[in-house]
C-alpha cells in the first residue's frame, strides 16, 4: 500500500494527495510533523514532507512523486499524451513554484503565523514578484483549467500554491499580487470537485491541529 507522510495543511501534501485523488489510487496517509527528529530524517534526507512510502522504498520531493503517479497509475492520466503539452505542463507547474510559491514563502512567516520578516526581504520579494506574477500570465490559461482545456498536474499544483501566494501579497502589501488573474473565480469552480472539497475540508482540520500545537510551544 501507498503511504502518504506529511500533514494536510502543507500545500505541497495537498498538490500530491489532489494527484492521488483525481487518480483513484488507494493510498493511506500518516501524520508526520516537520520536527527534525531522526526518524523523519531517515526518511526524508533534508527533513521535509510530504514523501511517499512505497512497500520498502521512500520517495521526497512532491513533483518527483506526482510523476511517479503518472508513470505507475497511468489509467486516469494528469499529463497530455503529446510531448510538447507535456513539457507546457512541466513549465507551467516549474514557473508556479520556483517563481511564485517559492518567492512569496518568505512571507509567509508574517502572513501567517504571527512573525516578523524584515523590511529589506519585504523589498526584494515585492520586486521579484510584481515581475513574476506579470509575467505568469503569459503561460497560465484559464480556459478553464490552468493549462488549457483539462484538468492536469499543473491544477494540482495551481490550487495548492496560487491561493497563498495571493493571500500572501495581501497581507504583507496589501495586494493581492495575482489579482489580474481569475484566481478566485478558478478556485471557485474547481472546488465543485469533490476531490478538491476533500483536501480542502481535511487542509482546514489540520490547520487547526497546527495551529493549537504551535500555540502550545
Amino acid at each position: 500500500m501507498l503511504t502518504l507522510c506529511g500533514f494536510a495543511a502543507s500545500n505541497y501534501y495537498n498538490k500530491v494527495k489532489l494527484a492521488l485523488l483525481e487518480k483513484e489510487v488507494p493510498f493511506e496517509e500518516k501524520l508526520v510533523w516537520v520536527d527534525r527528529s531522526p526518524a523523519l530524517l531517515e526518511k526524508s534526507i533534508l527533513g521535509k514532507i510530504p514523501y511517499f512510502e512505497i512497500d520498502n522504498e521512500v520517495l521526497f520531493e512532491s513533483q518527483a512523486m506526482v510523476e511517479y503517479l503518472e508513470d505507475a497509475y497511468p489509467q486516469k492520466p494528469l499529463m497530455p499524451a503529446d510531448p510538447i503539452e507535456r513539457a507546457e505542463v512541466r513549465q507551467l507547474i516549474i514557473f508556479m513554484e520556483l517563481h511564485l510559491e517559492l518567492v512569496a514563502r518568505e512571507l509567509y512567516g508574517e502572513a501567517f503565523f504571527g512573525g516578523k520578516v524584515s523590511d529589506e526581504t519585504k523589498v526584494r520579494v515585492e520586486k521579484i514578484l510584481k515581475r513574476n506574477t506579470a509575467a505568469f500570465g503569459k503561460l497560465a490559461k484559464f480556459s478553464p483549467f490552468v493549462a488549457g482545456s483539462t484538468f492536469t498536474l499543473a491544477d494540482c499544483v495551481a490550487l495548492a500554491h496560487l491561493p497563498l501566494v495571493g493571500q500572501a501579497t495581501k497581507a504583507i502589501y496589501g495586494t493581492d499580487f495575482l489579482a489580474d488573474y481569475p484566481i478566485r473565480e478558478y478556485a471557485k469552480k474547481l472546488g465543485e470537485r469533490p476531490t478538491v472539497q476533500k483536501v480542502d475540508a481535511d487542509r482546514r482540520t489540520n490547520r487547526e491541529l497546527m495551529m493549537q500545537k504551535m500555540a502550545a510551544k
